[in-house]
């Protein structure tokens, strides 16, 4: 039996409650946010004025059990300007900006060697709520790395000292010989014996000069406030769905 091809074109989901309002009364029903007042340029404020939002709701994601709130996509482009996508975890959000950890010689690695620059997006769907992050990627003081490094399991630990991020590998038993080999030296996966640093392994941080919420609403809609870094200061506007 052939399987029905999945009517792609047909999909929908109906944000925020699915009621059209009228001119000037904005949503007569809160979308699956449970927030009945559009998102607006005017929540934006602080410094930077991003951050105070964004923790409200990576915050809110946590208390509703979005399934892991700090995953985001980031989007990095080669040395020919070709653009690769992946999913993430992020470990910092602070005045500084966005920090991730990964290695230095993973796909994203060498591209950010080659092109410092990023996107990060944190697509909390079942919020209907987006935020996405653009900016220059620099790598974080050993420091800091060491610093993650040493609150992560050590099963995480021996995985990444022994993974040659993003290169080629024959199969999934040799994976698993080659991690079992680095868990032997330091005297296996319950052993006390501190897991090193690797060398090639820590973390980046992007600076954003723009960021961009985006909430879910009827008829789509849909509430986006960006906000551009500049000479003089961080600007907000409002942007059409």
């Amino acid at each position: 039996m052939v399987d029905q091809p999945v009517d792609l074109p047909d999909m929908r989901v109906g944000y925020g409650g699915g009621i059209p309002p009228n001119i000037g009364e904005g949503d007569r029903a809160a979308g699956a946010d449970g927030i009945r007042e559009n998102l607006d340029p005017s929540w934006l404020r602080g410094d930077p004025p991003w951050l105070e939002l964004f923790r409200v709701w990576l915050g809110e994601a946590v208390d509703a059990r979005i399934a892991e709130p700090n995953a985001m996509v980031v989007a990095t482009v080669d040395e020919n300007g070709h653009p690769s996508t992946r999913t993430v975890l992020c470990k910092g959000a602070d005045e500084s900006g966005i920090v991730f950890f990964t290695g230095y010689d993973s796909d994203k690695g060498r591209h950010l060697a080659a092109n410092p620059h990023a996107a990060v997006t944190f697509p909390w769907i079942g919020l209907e709520r987006q935020v996405h992050f653009r900016g220059a990627v620099t790598p974080v003081p050993v420091e800091e790395s060491l610093a993650y490094w040493v609150r992560r399991p050590r099963g995480s630990q021996l995985s990444a000292l022994a993974s040659e991020q993003s290169q080629p590998i024959d199969s999934r038993i040799d994976l698993e010989t080659k991690a079992a080999a680095v868990a032997d030296e330091l005297g296996g996966p319950d052993s006390d014996t501190a897991v090193p640093l690797p060398p090639r392994w820590g973390g980046y941080r992007l600076a954003p000069t723009v960021v961009e919420f985006w909430q879910g609403r009827a008829n789509r809609l849909h509430n986006r406030a960006r906000l551009t870094l500049g000479t003089d200061g961080w600007q907000a506007e409002r942007l059409q769905p």
